[in-house]
């Protein structure tokens, strides 16, 4: 039995959003291929994520210095044992679903806010004399993508950062597989929006049959 973490980057629901439509198409059918399986859905938009401030930098390191847990401010206490729960939650998937739409060449802030918080020495990577070693290489990762625009060639292709971005931190993980799935074309091309939404869902049923 497989544990996938499904983690979702978007405001609006399947009835809303492209990526969000096509993500369900995927972990639905997913679902239905490997009943055994756990599927932990992660809306970042109702997770509480902390951000990494002064509270979580002076709790690491009044811990680093051998205060124990007790000694934390009650903000500290907090925001580090949520950091922590979250970290052990990704470490522990066997498998990653991101679903986000692309905002500003990129993805919405919930998920880098989310990636720092599993970013974790020790963890997801550890620290070498030879450089930084990912410590997940038994894991697989998919991004689901609605981009409004073309992105996969062309001139706007140097401009997506967020797919890319997903990309550079699975590989510093170690994650050995990482795949992509896009919607894209549909604010560009209104009148094809709905072939292009339907195509990208059949990919996407098709995929969780192999995923």
């Amino acid at each position: 039995m497989a544990k996938v973490l499904y983690i979702t980057a978007h405001p609006h629901d399947d009835k809303v959003s492209y990526s969000m439509s096509v993500g369900k198409a995927f972990i639905d059918t997913y679902r239905e291929v490997n009943p055994s399986d756990e599927v932990v859905h992660i809306d970042l938009y109702r997770e509480h994520i902390p951000h990494i401030d002064v509270d979580v930098f002076s709790g690491w390191g009044k811990l680093q210095q051998g205060q124990g847990f007790e000694e934390l401010s009650s903000e500290e206490k907090n925001k580090v044992s949520r950091l922590s729960e979250l970290s052990e939650q990704f470490v522990s998937a066997d498998k990653y679903v991101f679903v986000t739409p692309l905002w500003n060449f990129s993805f919405p802030p919930v998920m880098k806010v989310y990636i720092d918080a599993v970013a974790v020495a020790g963890k997801t990577f550890q620290y070498t004399d030879k450089g930084p070693v990912g410590l997940l290489t038994d894991k697989k990762a998919l991004h689901i993508q609605a981009r409004g625009g073309i992105y996969s060639e062309g001139p706007a292709a140097a401009l997506e950062m967020g797919h890319r971005y997903l990309n550079i931190i699975m590989q510093f993980f170690g994650v050995p597989s990482f795949e992509g799935l896009f919607v894209e074309g549909h604010a560009a091309m209104p009148d094809k929006a709905e072939q292009i939404k339907r195509d990208a869902i059949a990919r996407a049923k098709e995929l969780a049959n192999t995923f």
